[in-house]
Order: structure tokens, then sequence, then C-alpha cells
């Protein structure tokens, strides 16, 4: 099964649960994107394809700018994974395919 997909996930952070749509446009090693959520969309432009493992890092201006490194693996229509966001540490994050 391809991982591309919509993804609806929640990342666990001190901040709360932290909900959003991944979009994942894969084309064989590299995948395109954006994660949507309640602080706005993260575009994913040079994303990693690992057989089922996603990495890609974006830029976040909310609620401060940061770079955040994340690193997921798609399961059926699971996935699972962790976003670091640099000295703030690392969060889990999971979720279900709906698309």
């Amino acid at each position: 099964m391809s991982v591309s997909g919509v993804y609806e996930v929640v990342t666990k952070t001190p901040m709360g649960e932290q909900k959003s749509t991944l979009t994942v446009n894969a084309d064989g090693g590299a995948f395109t994107g954006s994660n949507n959520g309640p602080m706005g969309a993260i575009e994913i432009p040079d994303g990693v394809v690992d057989g089922d493992t996603l990495i890609w890092s974006s830029k976040i201006t909310s609620p401060m700018p940061m770079k955040i490194d994340c690193k997921a693996t798609i399961t059926g229509d699971s996935v699972a994974g962790s976003v670091t966001a640099g000295m703030f540490g690392t969060f889990p994050m999971t979720g279900t395919r709906v698309g």
C-alpha cells in the first residue's frame, strides 16, 4: 500500500493535543504535502520516503519561529511517529488515514 494519502493526526505537546491534517503525495523516494492545523498550514516541500517511513522538516512561525523535524511510519491506515521541536523536545504523533 502506498504511503500517499490524507491522515488525521494528533501530536501530544506541552500546549496540549495538536490536531492536524497531514497530506502526503509520494513519488518514489520523495514526497510533498502539507500539515494543516489550527495554527495554520505548514508546507512539506521535500520529504523523504524510506519504505513505509516518512521523514521531513518544516519551519513554523506559531507559536514562535522554529524548525521542526518529523518522522512517521505508516502501517496500513495508521501512522505513528514523532515531532522534534528544537529545545522543546520530542513529542509523539499518531493518526489514521482518512483519504
